[in-house]
């Protein structure tokens, strides 16, 4: 059991501190709400009361319990105000040099006993503590933003912060309601260390061009259930808090490329563009501090007049597999004619019967009609040769992932086909254009990068190459409108948007792993309540399989030859002891017992 606290202060007053202020007081605990002038701290209290008035019209406060609220926090200006509390913690902006003033007056003006912690999320909580008298009294508290609705905490101890300190503020998370989870001072600790290379990575992209900044984001909330996208949450930040974080890493943390900013970034921030606080970041908002997206130069048109698309009536699937079957499911639950084509009569009567039982749980769920079924399944004709192909519009080519049988199906098609059909791959890691050129028409040749399971996952990357003509991306993109799926358009770059973001954000927690710096059910825990992502990714390692991570990992570096890129050994080694994940029973963790 920890020691009692049975006052805190709370030094800053910005939308963190606030929300810190709240947590506290929300909790039963008398606060000390500090600020540097009567300005800021009438705005600091007026930033609270907004935040219990909205949870108090949403319904989840009394209006009764918002006044005890209140009635616990003291506002102050000045530090000498916090010469009795038990804890103290800092929430001023991100500068190492105004938050060790701080600490060297708390140090004078708190009693001997006080615990000093810092919300620090990027900056050495030991150069800040060493401005103390009292460095083993130091630690910090890492809080989330909105700290009254966001469930972790991030404990961060230092060489010298004592046991007891810890234990004390472990136990204090614990009755604020919050999960913790204990690390070492580390630049970017566990969720922005891992966090912000994804977003620094994601902006690279928009400086490349290589897709939009709406596609990058419906990407990662599409393909990976994200909250957010990566550039609408980098508005949110603020992209000069973002610089000075990632600026922070990069410095601290062994100038890891990952975190060495962008430049667009910088640039952004000095002209003004600082996300939704200024009105104005990667997107365009109503007014500075609102939500409300407004289209502005960079808004893509709703038309694209550049190449008239091909009508897509009848559509070929070749491939046997989870994915092949599940594509056909899409298109002909949206009205297709489906030609499905395996390499054999067993193969065929497999794919009908696993089309037949996902169609007749989509009837138990209510989801589609006993008609609608009988109708999806009477527009697939099984075949076991691609010569049946020869009259369809559309090839959608969904076999195993070597490109040496994807090259030499291409070719057979090429043969096969009548001129003018867009013949598509929905490789998820392979060159695109590999294909493209296997054939004597590679303007025809384009990715449909589906998602599993392909009938519920919304998001298709359709993947142009150099050689893709217009009115193929146009074809593509109006077939997956068809069926109803949303579609991004980027060029053919290993991984394309998700997986090239996704998979070194899930190489860089493995190796968090391998260094020892925290477990894999910690980092779980800090990505899934300090970022809400659905899954830790440990969870979502097991589950891909850490063979394909590996793999996909794999074409990556050797692409981008990005050392950051390189996969972590502690990976591969799992792989070569055959601890693949869900599917074995083993991979980061042991399901065999479960």
């Amino acid at each position: 059991m920890g020691r009692e606290f049975g006052s805190v202060g709370v030094v800053g007053l910005g939308t963190m501190g606030a929300g810190i202020v709240e947590v506290f007081a929300r909790s039963g605990v008398a606060v000390t709400a500090v600020e540097i002038s009567d300005v800021a701290l009438h705005r600091g209290e007026v930033t609270m009361r907004g935040s219990l008035d909205r949870a108090v019209a949403k319904g989840k406060l009394s209006a009764g319990d918002r006044d005890a609220l209140l009635g616990r926090v003291t506002f102050a200006v000045g530090l000498d105000a916090l010469h009795e509390v038990d804890l103290v913690i800092e929430a001023v902006p991100e500068h190492l040099d105004l938050k060790q003033r701080i600490f060297a007056e708390l140090d004078r003006v708190c009693k001997p006993e006080a615990i000093l912690a810092t919300n620090t999320s990027s900056l050495s909580v030991t150069e800040i503590s060493v401005a103390t008298t009292r460095p083993n009294q130091v630690i910090g508290m890492h809080f989330f933003n909105p700290a009254p609705i966001m469930k972790l905490v991030e404990v961060v101890r230092t060489v010298v912060t004592s046991q007891d300190v810890v234990t004390d503020i472990e136990a204090l998370c614990e009755r604020l309601g919050k999960v913790d989870v204990t690390i070492t001072d580390r630049a970017g600790f566990i969720a922005n260390a891992l966090l912000f290379g994804y977003l620094n990575q994601a902006v690279s992209m928009v400086e490349a061009r290589y897709a939009t900044r709406e596609d990058i984001d419906a990407a990662m909330k599409l393909g990976c259930g994200l909250p957010m996208g990566p550039l609408a949450l980098m508005d949110l930040i603020g992209l000069d808090t973002a610089y000075e974080i990632l600026d922070t890493m990069y410095r601290r943390g062994g100038r890891d490329r990952r975190h060495a900013p962008v430049p667009l970034i910088k640039q952004m921030v000095t002209a003004g563009l600082l996300g939704r606080k200024s009105g104005r970041g990667f997107y365009t908002y109503e007014k500075p501090g609102s939500p409300v997206v407004v289209a502005d130069e960079l808004t893509p048109a709703t038309s694209n007049d550049s190449g008239r698309p091909t009508h897509i009536a009848k559509v070929g699937v070749v491939g046997s597999g989870t994915m092949a079957t599940g594509i056909i499911e899409v298109f002909a639950k949206a009205g297709f004619e489906v030609v499905s084509v395996t390499r054999g009569a067993e193969k065929s009567a497999q794919v009908c019967e696993r089309l037949k039982t996902s169609l007749n749980k989509g009837v138990v769920r209510g989801k589609l009609t006993e008609r609608d079924r009988d109708a999806a399944i009477g527009r697939v004709t099984w075949s076991a040769t691609i010569d049946h192909l020869n009259d369809v519009d559309l090839v959608v080519e969904a076999v195993v992932e070597e490109l040496s049988v994807k090259k030499a199906l291409f070719a057979s098609l090429d043969e096969i086909c009548k001129p003018g059909v867009v013949l598509a791959t929905t490789t998820s890691s392979l060159p695109v254009i590999e294909c493209a050129v296997a054939t004597e028409r590679p303007a025809d040749v384009i990715g449909l990068h589906f998602f599993n399971p392909a009938p519920v996952m919304g998001l298709v990357e359709v993947v142009r190459t150099i050689r893709t003509s217009d009115a193929t991306v146009n074809t593509a993109t109006e077939v997956c409108r068809a069926l109803a799926k949303h579609a991004v358009v980027c060029a053919d770059r290993s991984g394309f948007v998700v997986n090239a973001l996704l998979f070194p954000y899930l190489n860089d927690a493995v190796k968090m792993v391998e260094a020892s710096y925290s477990t894999a059910d910690d980092i779980d825990y800090a990505m899934k309540l300090g970022c809400g992502y659905p899954m830790g990714p440990f969870e979502l390692l097991d589950v891909v399989g850490l063979d394909v991570s590996l793999a996909i990992q794999r074409e990556l570096y050797l692409e981008l030859r990005e050392p950051g890129f390189a996969p972590a050994p502690l990976l591969e080694h799992l792989v070569t002891a055959g601890y693949l994940g869900r599917k074995v029973g083993r991979g980061f963790r042991d399901y065999s017992k479960r």
